[in-house]
């Protein structure tokens, strides 16, 4: 069963973790074409890959729990800790940050030759949260 939701916790982190940060990179070109429907849709698909994100953290806890007892894992293992810390952050990020301003640029991007709104905002916070997650990734290999 370990192994089971281990395949799980890693499978959600390529296909719902990495959508989630590549995303909003592919609605900022959007946004510099002015195609606001485009910024939209990759806003509310931005939206749901960071609530489905949430699985991988549930399948972590799952994996961590089933793991074998010879690795003493528990929630207060340092690299466990800093990568819900830092995964937080950028769910976070990616939520309360990211998701608005993209949707509040769809809505300036369909005023004829509007300067993009918010695109430093949507550029930082998901350039944070990508870095974010590329360390969880890093800490998840290498287990200090």
């Amino acid at each position: 069963m370990d192994t089971v939701m281990t395949i799980l916790h890693v499978g959600t982190a390529v296909f719902i973790v990495g959508p989630m940060a590549i995303l909003p990179m592919t609605g900022l070109r959007a946004l510099r074409s002015g195609n606001a429907g485009q910024v939209r849709t990759l806003a509310r698909s931005t939206a749901i890959f960071s609530w489905l994100s949430l699985l991988t953290f549930v399948f972590g806890f799952g994996a961590m729990s089933l793991a074998p007892e010879q690795y003493g894992l528990s929630m207060t293992t340092p690299w466990i800790l800093w990568s819900i810390i830092l995964y937080a952050i950028a769910f976070l990020l990616n939520v309360f940050l990211v998701v608005p301003q993209m949707n509040k640029a769809a809505e300036a991007a369909g005023e004829a030759g509007a300067k993009p709104a918010g695109y430093g905002a949507i550029a930082a916070g998901n350039g944070i949260s990508a870095l974010l997650l590329v360390v969880v990734v890093i800490l998840m290999i290498w287990k200090p």
